[in-house]
C-alpha cells in the first residue's frame, strides 16, 4: 500500500498544481481505508513543508449531520492549513489557482495554548481559545466534478483551497457559540443562514474532536494555529466575478472577491 499511497499523493499535488481533475482515488481503489487516506494527506502535506510552506493551523470538516449523511459516515474531517492559503480579509482569489470553488462560512478559533489529545475536553477548549473571528472558507476539490466519498476528500487535504479571516477579535466568553447567528451573501444576495449549532452542536466541540482525532497520528494543536471549526451551511459554489460576504452575531463580517 505504501507504494500507492505516494501515486495517490503525487497524482493529486500533480492536479492541484495544473488545475486539472482527476478521477477519485476510490474508484481505483475501492478499499482504501480511512488511515490510509490520512497518510495520502500527510504525504503531500510533509512535501510541502519540505519545500518551504508552513502550516499554520487545520481546517474541520463534515460537521453537519447532512453532509455526514451525504457521505455516509458518522464523524467529521480534517485537513492541514498552510500559509500558502491565506487570503487577506476583502481580498481577491484568481479564478485560476482554483479548480471547482465554493464557499463556506465558519467560525475560526486562534489557540494560545496547545491541544494535545486523547481526552480534550470543550472547557480544556474555552481555555485554550486565545479568541474567535468569523472565517470564510474556500474548498476546492482536486477531484472531477466533486464525485467524492469521504477516502477522496481526506486524501485531497479534506478538499481544502484557501481561507480569510475577517472580522474583530472576540474572546470565546464573551458570545453564545451554540447560538451565534450567521448570514452568507453572494453578489449582496442572502444565499443561506446558520447558527453555531449547525457544526456538532456547537463548535467548541468540533475543536475537542481534532484534537482527540488528531492523537491517533500523535499531532497536536499547536498554540497560535487557526482552527476552522466547521461549516455552519452549505457550501455556495464561486464563480469569477463573484463577491461573497458572510456577517456573524458579535464578531463581525468577512468578505472575498474572486
Amino acid at each position: 500500500m505504501t507504494t500507492q499511497i505516494k501515486q495517490f499523493a503525487d497524482q493529486l499535488a500533480e492536479a492541484e498544481s495544473t488545475c486539472t481533475g482527476i478521477t477519485p482515488i476510490t474508484s481505483i481503489n475501492p478499499g482504501l481505508t480511512i488511515e490510509d487516506a490520512y497518510k495520502i494527506q500527510l504525504e503531500n502535506i510533509y512535501d510541502k513543508v519540505e519545500h518551504g510552506q508552513k502550516i499554520i493551523g487545520k481546517k474541520i470538516g463534515l460537521t453537519s449531520i447532512a453532509m455526514q449523511q451525504l457521505l455516509g459516515v458518522d464523524e467529521p474531517d480534517y485537513g492541514h492549513l498552510l500559509d500558502s492559503m491565506v487570503i487577506e480579509n476583502g481580498g481577491k482569489i484568481s479564478i485560476k489557482k482554483v479548480l471547482q470553488p465554493k464557499v463556506e462560512a465558519e467560525i475560526a478559533f486562534i489557540l494560545r495554548k496547545e491541544l494535545r489529545g486523547p481526552n480534550v475536553t470543550a472547557l480544556d477548549v474555552i481555555q485554550a481559545t486565545d479568541y474567535i473571528v468569523p472565517a470564510l472558507e474556500i474548498v476546492d476539490s482536486r477531484v472531477k466534478d466533486w464525485k467524492i466519498k469521504l477516502a477522496d476528500t481526506i486524501a485531497d487535504n479534506a478538499s481544502s483551497g484557501f481561507y480569510v479571516l475577517g472580522g474583530k477579535p472576540t474572546r470565546i466568553d464573551e458570545v453564545d457559540l451554540e447560538l451565534i447567528g450567521m448570514v452568507l451573501s453572494k453578489n449582496g444576495e442572502i444565499m443561506n443562514t446558520g447558527v453555531g449549532a449547525a457544526a456538532l452542536g456547537n463548535p467548541i466541540h468540533c475543536v475537542a474532536w481534532l484534537a482527540n482525532r488528531l492523537a491517533d497520528f500523535d499531532i497536536p494543536l499547536r498554540a497560535g494555529e487557526v482552527i476552522l471549526s466547521g461549516a455552519l451551511s452549505a457550501a455556495v459554489e464561486a464563480n469569477a466575478g463573484d463577491s461573497f460576504t458572510a456577517r456573524f452575531a458579535h464578531i463581525g463580517q468577512v468578505s472575498v472577491h474572486f
